[in-house]
């Protein structure tokens, strides 16, 4: 039987491997388990790659309103872990968010959004 830290960091992980596949609904329900389900030290880190993760995905369903409100509303989160946090390099996450929310204001289709701008959530240990 797997211990509880176990399952919260394989709850982490498993989000953190659909956001780079670009699953971001899939890495919002992972990361939704562990924020409700368990009491995190750093569960507004938690909320805010929730909030990442389906402000992508109002992207991809065409909802640049609620891409924008996420994206926006997950940084002040973010900044409280700055530089890094679990391995995630912060300061690159918040980069990408502000690169991506400049992008959102030039185009004028949200066809047209750079994907190269959705940052890559690598463990750096």
């Amino acid at each position: 039987m797997k211990s509880e830290d176990q399952i919260k960091e394989e709850l982490f992980v498993q989000g953190l491997n659909a956001f780079n596949n670009q699953s971001f609904y899939d890495a919002h329900e992972y990361w939704e388990d562990l924020w409700s389900d368990y009491r995190l030290k750093d569960a507004k880190l938690i909320q805010a790659l929730i909030q990442l993760s389906v402000g992508y995905f109002h992207i991809t369903n065409l909802n640049i309103n609620g891409a924008r409100g996420l994206l926006n509303k997950c940084i002040p989160k973010f900044d409280l872990y700055r530089p890094k946090s679990r391995g995630l390099d912060i300061e690159l996450i918040i980069d990408s968010i502000k690169k991506s929310l400049k992008n959102l204001d030039e185009i004028d289709d949200i066809d047209n959004f750079n994907w190269e701008l959705v940052p890559r959530l690598k463990l750096n240990e």
